[in-house]
């Protein structure tokens, strides 16, 4: 998730298991340490792009950091907090509980999080919830200001934070839920389309928890297609996209490649532009979130080739995602229910920049 939802996150549980005894420092140390493991970012100007795109969510997210941490900070925190009544467990349990919240976050969204590091690579995706979602973070964020700021008693205060982390907590099982559904959506559209399909990877699209994306393969292909809670029925309207594998024949076991294709988790396409190979994951959509015919995909990878002609690098262009007013009411009418055919009538044009999202992902 975004750094302000994982410090909001770190705050309110840091208030949940120390603010009784520590006042105002367990947030502090909550928030800390919730945006602790997304510094790993700062390690990437000295990375490639490669090892910056896999290295992320690792070393920082694992079992075994959390576990480290914990440890060293319950003593550290003792030591440095004398006057405070916490002892070196509540101190444990508040970091442990932070980064492992955190942690636990990162594995609902699309990105991947290497929660096994260094016993394995394996990237934990549940694909139930986007990077950035305000109905999690507002009751959050909610529960935790008035805890802090309320002149009411104590014992309201906490329930407030309470409050907030219940119904963001909830909002996260109906998540779960509603990933379940959607994805039986798409396997009975399927049935027709492509009912020999191998597999289905489904996903929110920004913002929201109603637009989901299911991304279909087949043997030649995958079947790309969204569908709204709010649709009148359950037809889908799928895309072929020819994958186009066989381009990367003589390279396909190349270590950048293998790194790639792991990343991806298979859900990829090549093409060829600006004479190189590039690599397009579909799992993060496109920057017109599919409404347009010339939307470009979000995480593309243009492979570089040494002298010898062998794969030895990638680059990341980094496509604009500007929604403009007529793609921002186009997104909006899609959620809302109506199909993408319909959406066809709203004219473009209206250069308003309403938000722009970076490649960088938490």
């Amino acid at each position: 998730m975004d750094s302000v939802t994982q410090i909001t996150l770190g705050a309110a549980v840091g208030e949940a298991t120390a603010g009784r005894e520590a006042g105002l420092k367990a947030p502090l140390w909550g928030a800390a340490f919730g945006l602790l493991p997304d510094l790993d970012v700062l390690a990437n100007p000295f990375l490639t792009e490669l090892q910056a795109l896999t290295m992320h969510r690792s070393v920082t997210h694992s079992l075994v950091f959390i576990a480290l941490v914990s440890a060293c900070a319950a003593y550290g925190l003792r030591r440095f907090h004398r006057d405070i009544p916490v002892s070196v467990g509540k101190w444990g349990a508040l970091v442990a509980l932070t980064l492992g919240t955190h942690v636990g976050l990162d594995c609902l969204t699309t990105y991947g999080t290497q929660v096994f590091w260094p016993f394995s690579n394996y990237p934990v995706v549940h694909g139930a919830v986007f990077i950035i979602d305000p109905l999690y973070t507002v009751p959050l964020a909610v529960g935790l200001l008035v805890s802090l700021r309320w002149n009411a008693t104590a014992s309201a205060r906490r329930w407030a934070n309470y409050t907030g982390l219940a119904l963001s907590s909830a909002y996260l099982v109906f998540t779960v839920v509603n990933k379940e559904h959607v994805r039986q959506v798409f396997d009975e559209a399927l049935s027709d389309t492509a009912p020999h399909y191998e597999r289905l990877f489904t996903s929110p699209t920004p913002f929201n928890n109603l637009l989901w994306q299911g991304v279909a393969e087949t043997e030649d292909g995958y079947y790309v297609g969204d569908y709204s809670l709010l649709d009148p029925d359950r037809a889908v309207n799928f895309q072929y996209v020819p994958k186009q594998h066989d381009l990367l024949a003589d390279q396909w076991s190349n270590p950048v490649v293998r790194d790639l294709r792991r990343f991806s988790r298979g859900y990829f396409v090549v093409r060829r532009g600006d004479g190189a190979l590039q690599i397009h994951d579909l799992r993060f959509g496109r920057n017109d979130v599919g409404l347009t015919d010339d939307g470009e995909y979000l995480f593309t990878y243009r492979l570089q080739r040494g002298p010898e002609g062998t794969v030895v690098g990638i680059a990341r262009p980094e496509p604009p995602f500007e929604l403009d007013a007529a793609l921002l009411r186009r997104f909006l009418a899609r959620i809302q229910g109506q199909s993408v055919a319909s959406l066809q009538s709203v004219r473009f044009g209206e250069q308003m920049p309403v938000w722009r999202m970076r490649r960088g992902t938490n």
